[in-house]
């Protein structure tokens, strides 16, 4: 029932007399602030209650007693204290206890919340809640006198979702130029008002201002403006409340801008299928068909910025921009020729979308200097952290826009487009594929500052919240919320966009863990039907924070998204590989051997006792990870049983995790944590030759060239990258993220990493960084290099290193030397390429043998066989000379390894010529 009705007229009155319905002037798009509060609030409040649709609400841990009333305010100007009475409202619902149980669909998005009332609002009152949800909403619990006995804002997402459906169906979202006219659609349902202000240049005032129009339908605001603006730029100004300020005129730029000026002051106007928007050839550009299935795929992750910065052949003014990639002649292109030469058939880069956190023009760049294990390179790092040129970028500020500060005009809006295709294209021309590293779990800034540009539009509907109404930071910043629908299709149409419209070959999803599998299923359908092929998905499964295990929805995490086809990162292999894992700190950094690196056979000066146990399972573990990490592929381990690889114990998890081997990412460093070669000064013995170690990081190297699944490996791995011990580089810097692709230096021993993540590591890490030892010569990087494309071309040679199935991995792929009386320092296994099309060869053996002495191992079932050394062994170019002195022996089936060396034998085809 209703305390009082505001009628039309009356609430229009109201927002006349709070100030919030006067028409947006041109002087408001030009104010000196990004927004003002045109009626400020009496007071805040937390929302521990939640709307379930537009109907219902609950409210955890209240009790069910007294008398429940919605009160509502145009002018946002509400109070409620505790143990007096509400004032400065506009009228009030009386909302009743729901009658039955919670609907099924319902119940299930809302798991999460605790134990309360449900309440309902009489049915004669929803027909009002779209009007309401632009006015200030306080949910006030009052005893029968009317005193307040509790008072809390209720979470919007459930009602918002249930009243503007049909805003799923939104297709021009942004800015649409057609017929001759320019359409601007913002998505706004709790606005009370908004208008675009129109820019003739990124620094000019006004040149005009449209009131938009409001869709009580979708939630949407639009107006369609006479003319073509292309080359114009834009903001909207809405009114909208917001808990604690009032009535807030936010200026703001797109959710959906497809460009920005500089600092992504104000969104661009055009279509992107403008020919002044497309370098010359970009109609005709494709993407290489090197990827047939995605475990075709041999993923190198690459920052634009890294890339080219420290490239003298590139010229200066393209350093650190996508320009270098137009560059066919330098260092780092001819670096990626040769690698997809070799076999490399995407390149993936960290995150190219407009970011928050690098300042598009002015940015420092700092000139550190000092001793290999001075604090000083560091210091001046860090002085200059939030102000320099460098950031991974994991910072989504706008989603839909390339990032300016890669761009050679950063004020132009259009220039990064044309420069992004043209990385694109040229890439595309090398012969690699090229990815996109997206974050959709988190925003740069939410609430009402400045570089919020999704909780300024919408407060409180992007983020997932908590319990009194906090923004969930589990990922380390602002969550957003992909269950609720517009923020879903904001992801889904981002993808699509960058698929479409810049020929994205694939995408890697930043903790996909935090979104639900079923909107991620969703996403992968439409983004293939709008490109007209598969796209690939990967990222990362990790199962954590609120929604960890399932708590809120399906994950798209690893054990959840068993049997969906989308990929994620493999932490069993990469552990078992490197040893200990991503969080170790102290001396855990070095005790915590890996299968590569000396565990129980070469134990270091910390290493302590061990079991061979250990050796023997993390020996199994890679095999495991050799199988793609199948749930059903079987395996003898180390007693003797013969289980699937899901049996086997990982931390609790199953070691086999996945339907199909697309579904798997192999890696052993990527962006994250200590390079390998860093991680390896912690674990290899100290008195390890600089040589050897380079070895070691081939074997590494080798791991995931000769598993099944997708390949993924991290830019530099192969000349031996070191960050100088950093465990943590987002924000070190061009100093500590450097890569030389003019094999020279590795930069280990630079100084001291921040001391942010690392500080409390530096009596361990300075006397590695003083120790000239640990640092590769430039023919240690030569070899490592070398050895990592023989790699890639043996992985390319056959189809048999990549399997489609998990099927054929079952009925192709069998491992030797397992079981008790294995020798667990090496992996041994045969694929059979009989009538596989692609195989090249009627077998293949390959052997990982990661310890420092030579060992021989018998196949029976090779006895009699005519094997020889793969063809890229039988090179006289060959990286790795060591590996061509390996030898088979038909009449006993043995295989005889040499030291530290991966090496692949070959059965040929009958009738085939391996000359």
């Amino acid at each position: 029932m209703t305390r009082t009705r505001t009628t039309a007229a009356g609430l229009l009155a109201l927002l006349a007399s709070a100030g919030a319905h006067a028409a947006i002037s041109p002087d408001a798009c030009d104010g000196k602030s990004y927004q003002a509060v045109l009626h400020p609030a009496a007071a805040g409040f937390d929302a521990r209650a939640v709307w379930l649709d537009r109907r219902l609400l609950a409210f955890p841990g209240a009790s069910p007693d007294g008398v429940f009333k919605l009160y509502y305010s145009p002018a946002g100007s509400i109070a409620a204290p505790v143990g007096g009475r509400v004032a400065g409202d506009a009228g009030a619902l009386t909302l009743g206890l729901a009658r039955g149980s919670v609907a099924a669909p319902l119940a299930a998005r809302f798991k999460w919340l605790g134990a309360g009332p449900v309440l309902q609002l009489d049915e004669n009152d929803v027909s009002r809640m779209g009007e309401l949800h632009r006015q200030q909403l306080v949910l006030v619990q009052e005893d029968a006198q009317g005193t307040v006995l509790a008072a809390t804002r209720v979470q919007v997402a459930g009602a918002l979702d249930d009243l503007y459906a049909a805003a799923a169906g939104l297709d021009k979202l942004g800015v649409d130029i057609a017929d001759k006219r320019t359409s601007f659609t913002v998505w706004a349902p709790t606005a009370q008002q908004a208008a675009v202000c129109v820019y003739n240049t990124p620094t000019a005032t006004a040149h005009a201002v449209y009131q938009l129009r409001f869709d009580p339908a979708t939630g949407a605001w639009n107006a369609a403006v006479p003319g073509d603006l292309s080359g114009k730029y834009y903001k909207y100004a809405v009114d909208v409340p917001v808990d604690g300020m009032g009535i807030v005129r936010n200026l703001v730029t797109d959710p959906y801008s497809i460009s920005l000026s500089t600092d992504s002051k104000r969104s661009y106007i055009a279509r992107l299928d403008a020919p002044r928007l497309k370098p010359a050839g970009w109609d005709a550009t494709a993407a290489p068909q090197t990827v047939r299935n995605p475990t075709d795929m041999v993923v190198y992750e690459l920052h634009v910025r890294d890339f080219s910065i420290n490239d003298a052949s590139v010229p200066e003014r393209l350093r650190g921009k996508y320009g270098a990639f137009t560059r066919p002649e330098s260092n780092g292109m001819r670096h990626l020729a040769a690698l997809a030469k070799s076999g490399l058939t995407d390149i993936h880069l960290l995150p190219v979308y407009d970011i928050g956190s690098v300042p598009e023009v002015g940015c420092a760049v700092p000139k550190p200097s000092g001793a290999p294990d001075s604090e000083a390179q560091q210091l001046l790092v860090k002085k200059t952290a939030e102000t320099d040129c460098f950031n991974w970028g994991y910072d989504p500020y706008h989603y839909n826009a390339p990032e300016g500060s890669y761009a050679t005009d950063p004020l132009d809006g259009a220039r990064r487009v044309v420069e992004f295709r043209e990385m694109v294209g040229n890439l595309h021309r090398l012969g690699l594929r090229v990815g996109m590293d997206v974050v959709f779990n988190h925003t740069f800034s939410a609430g009402q500052v400045e570089k919020s540009v999704l909780d300024r539009v919408v407060p409180g509907y992007y983020h997932r919240l908590n319990a009194t109404g906090g923004i969930e930071r589990s990922t380390c910043c602002d969550n957003t919320a992909t269950e609720n629908l517009m923020m879903g299709k904001l992801m889904i149409d981002s993808v699509a966009l960058w698929a479409t419209q810049y020929k994205i070959d694939s995408f890697r999803f930043d903790l996909m863990g935090h979104q639900p599998r079923a909107v991620m299923e969703q996403l992968q359908r439409k983004v293939n039907a709008a490109a007209g092929h598969p796209i690939q998905l990967l990222g990362e499964g990790w199962n954590f924070g609120e929604v960890a295990n399932g708590a809120r929805f399906v994950q798209a995490s690893q054990l959840s998204l068993n049997g969906s086809g989308i990929g994620t990162f493999n932490d069993r292999t990469r552990d078992a590989v490197r040893g200990g894992s991503a969080g170790d700190s102290g001396e855990a950094l070095f005790s915590r051997q890996g299968w590569i690196n000396g565990l129980v056979y070469d134990p270091n000066g910390h290493a302590g006792q061990h079991d061979r146990v250990e050796l023997l399972r993390a020996a199994d573990m890679v095999r495991a990870g050799l199988a793609g990490s199948i749930r059903s592929y079987p395996l003898q381990t180390f007693d003797d049983k013969v289980v699937a690889l899901e049996a086997i114990d990982y931390g609790g998890q199953p070691a086999g995790y996945a339907s199909e081997p697309s579904e798997v990412v192999n890696y052993v460093e990527n962006h994250d944590n200590q390079t390998l070669y860093d991680i390896d000064v912690f674990k290899l013995p100290a008195s390890t030759p600089s040589f050897e170690r380079a070895r070691v990081q081939v074997l590494g190297m080798a791991v995931d060239a000769f598993a099944q699944g997708i390949a993924y490996y991290h830019a530099g791995i192969d000349v031996l990258r070191s960050k100088s011990l950093d465990r943590n580089s987002f924000n070190s810097g061009d100093w500590f993220n450097r890569l030389d692709w003019s094999y020279r230096d590795n930069y280990f021993g630079t100084g001291l990493p921040p001391a942010d993540d690392n500080g409390k590591d530096y009596a361990l890490l300075k006397p590695l960084l003083a120790d000239p030892a640990f640092k590769p010569t430039p023919m240690d990087i030569a070899f490592a290099r070398d050895a990592f494309r023989d790699l890639l071309a043996i992985r390319a040679s056959s189809t048999l290193f990549r399997l489609p199935t998990a099927l054929e991995i079952k009925r192709r792929l069998r491992f030797f030397n397992t079981g008790s009386s294995q020798n667990p320092t090496v992996a041994a296994a045969h694929l059979d390429g009989e009538a596989y099309p692609g195989a090249g060869f009627k077998g293949i053996s390959y052997f990982i043998n990661v310890d420092k002495v030579g060992h021989t191992v018998v196949e029976p079932q090779a006895a009699g066989k005519a094997m020889h050394l793969h063809p890229v062994f039988l090179s006289p170019n060959v990286a790795d000379k060591r590996a061509t002195q390996a030898a088979f022996d038909p009449a006993t089936g043995s295989f005889s390894i040499p030291p530290r060396t991966a090496v692949v034998f070959v059965e040929d085809q009958a009738g085939q010529d391996r000359r």
